[in-house]
């Protein structure tokens, strides 16, 4: 009985993952939006780790929250990433999940997160 429960528990789980989970974007793909400035990016690190170092324009997730359908564009088609410390991490689901349930279409993740970023030799912005 405790392993059709284990079994059950765990099927469970993957599905409550599937059905929350979106398409990721790469370091260069994702650098193409931003040099053709065709994406808002919401960075989930913390209000602490985007001070010290963000990828350029992304938005403070933290401090965003409350009035995040004032900081994201209008279209609802527009392409919306979020990203938090790397590939292990799942924090950026909720930022991704918020635009998501205010109507936007087009929401990815950058699995490779902040730390991906750097490792490519990326730069990064601080903020205040």
């Amino acid at each position: 009985m405790k392993k059709v429960l284990l079994l059950t528990a765990a099927l469970l789980l993957t599905l409550v993952a599937q059905a929350e989970s979106f398409p990721d974007i790469t370091v260069a793909q994702l650098k193409s939006a931003i040099a053709a400035k065709q994406v808002t990016l919401l960075d989930v690190n913390g209000t602490e780790s985007w001070k010290a170092g963000h990828i350029p324009g992304a938005v403070d997730y933290k401090t965003s929250q409350a009035k995040l359908a004032t900081v994201l564009p209008k279209d609802k088609g527009a392409l919306i990433v979020a990203y938090c410390g790397g590939p292990k991490c799942n924090a950026y689901a909720a930022a991704a999940k918020a635009a998501k349930d205010l109507g936007y279409t087009n929401v990815k993740h950058l699995s490779a997160g902040i730390s991906g970023w750097k490792t490519a030799g990326e730069k990064t912005a601080s903020g205040s």
